[in-house]
């Protein structure tokens, strides 16, 4: 572990952060902001206009003005296509940028964040290639009948996204939603802000007409809220924790809106004795440890086979111990720090619960050489039981659970035994046993031998507590355009005569 003294604000941090409204820069209705603190220091580096109902309802005007009047719903999807492309461009071509910002604004380790804004680039050009190679389906009734499926973009789309990797999740959201020819309201979290001011100017430069993108910072509560009440937004896209989704859930079933809402997660790692099992602990050393952490897919419960559990716990905890801990601008810097002083003191109340509920084996508290900041050293914990608080419940920092299990049976029901059900990663070289685990196991998405590399044209999402609907490829399309039926009459209208006697 190194400490170093913590970086100035790197070049490009605005004075302060305002919203985006059809097309312009400008600042809250009633004047209100909000500090935005650096987790290295807990200092505050800006101030971001505070958003509230009056701001959310401008913001949806110019997104249905936009919409209704403007170009881009009836653009050819070369055409959005090639805006898409362009953002994609721009984004690559400023990638150390982005990520030193975003490094500065969320913790994250800058190798990390600079792998998160190239990904952010691939998935505006993921979503620009397939808007035009999209098919739809036509159905054919010789001599009688065509029918055929028409795609229309639904309207203003409400995207609210989390504080973590925030510049990529923004992406994934704002390219579907764009490339189908909606408009967009985008609430960033209120700890993150930064990142998402930079949208503008790429949107800006790459020709997206004034009033497609719009821009609200601010709480959940506040601009949150009124997005997912305002009954001109059709759509809302929400990724974060559980419990605010059930409230999105609520809040926006009076208006019937669509909803895809990626949720919370503790997702299960298993591990059968005949994996590879240096392989097993880097990944799943990764996994729970990269990005600080703060992942919703991150294996959060490593469940290991009781023939080679206490090896994998001792080579796990001492390779744990080596993870560099260290100022997130650092490249060498594996876990750098948590976003937020709030969100620090709840991953450290965890740990504290931990050590009544399992075997403290790494980590356990702030490193040492770190007197300041929301540094907390990877944390393991063996011997966890399956009712522990930490068994069940999303921490959402660098600590995980390890538990022991004898056979198949007993395997599946302690990857089941919880309300989440995001991810889950399978390590076996029983290929038979892989993949009727997979289909057993309550999760929305299974890594068998592989660790959470994604391909963008499969489904992204979960079951149970873990979220509602799926995005990513073609799902994404289901979600932000309507499917209308048209029917066409090729022979004999078949009409039954009322009222004829």
């Amino acid at each position: 572990m190194t400490s170093t003294t913590p970086r100035p604000i790197p070049d490009g941090v605005p004075e302060r952060i305002r919203h985006y409204i059809g097309g312009e820069l400008v600042d809250s209705a009633d004047g209100a902001v909000f500090d935005v603190l650096a987790p290295v220091t807990n200092e505050v580096y800006v101030r971001a206009a505070a958003g509230k109902k009056a701001d959310v309802d401008r913001a949806v005007a110019a997104a249905r003005k936009a919409f209704t009047e403007g170009p881009w719903p009836k653009l050819l999807p070369r055409e959005r296509s090639r805006v898409l492309n362009r953002i994609a461009d721009l984004v690559e071509s400023r990638d150390e940028r982005l990520a030193a910002l975003e490094s500065f604004d969320s913790g994250l380790p800058i190798s990390q964040a600079l792998g998160q804004a190239r990904r952010a680039a691939e998935n505006f050009r993921f979503f620009a290639d397939l808007i035009v190679a999209q098919a739809d389906d036509a159905y054919k009734v010789p001599g009688r009948q065509v029918n055929y499926v028409n795609r229309k973009p639904i309207g203003v789309a409400g995207l609210i996204t989390p504080w973590n990797t925030p510049f990529m999740l923004e992406s994934w959201k704002l390219a579907p939603a764009l490339a189908t020819g909606n408009t967009v309201v985008l609430k960033p979290a209120e700890f993150t802000p930064l990142s998402a001011s930079l949208w503008a100017e790429i949107f800006e430069e790459a020709g997206l007409p004034p009033g497609v993108f719009n821009l609200v910072n601010g709480f959940g509560e506040d601009a949150g809220d009124a997005l997912v009440k305002h009954p001109d937004v059709p759509l809302i896209s929400f990724t974060g924790e559980s419990r605010t989704g059930s409230l999105i859930f609520g809040n926006a079933a009076p208006f019937l809106k669509g909803l895809s809402m990626e949720l919370g997660g503790k997702s299960p790692a298993i591990v059968f004795a005949d994996a590879d099992l240096e392989t097993a602990i880097d990944a799943t050393i990764f996994g729970v440890f990269s990005l600080n952490g703060e992942r919703c897919t991150a294996g959060s419960r490593i469940l290991v086979e009781r023939a080679i559990y206490d090896e994998f716990v001792e080579r796990y905890a001492a390779q744990a111990k080596r993870v560099v801990v260290g100022d997130p601008a650092d490249p060498a810097t594996e876990v750098g720090a948590l976003v937020h002083p709030e969100h620090y003191e709840k991953v450290m109340k965890y740990i504290e619960i931990g050590k009544t509920e399992g075997r403290l084996v790494a980590g356990g508290g702030r490193p040492d050489g770190f007197p300041t900041g929301n540094y907390v050293a990877p944390t393991v914990f063996a011997d966890v039981k399956p009712d522990a608080r930490i068994f069940q419940e999303e921490i959402f920092g660098p600590v995980v659970a390890i538990t022991p299990f004898e056979g198949e049976e007993e395997a599946l029901e302690l990857a089941n035994n919880t309300k989440y059900g995001l991810a889950a990663y399978v390590w076996t070289n029983d290929l038979k046993r892989a993949h009727n685990f997979a289909q057993s196991v309550e999760a929305g998405m299974v890594w068998l031998n592989s660790n959470n590399v994604r391909d963008l044209r499969t489904p992204f999402g979960g079951v149970k507590a873990s979220g509602l609907g799926h995005e990513g490829g073609y799902r994404s399309i289901d979600f932000y355009t309507d499917q209308q039926a048209v029917h066409i009459n090729l022979g004999e209208v078949h009409n039954p005569a009322f009222g004829k006697g």
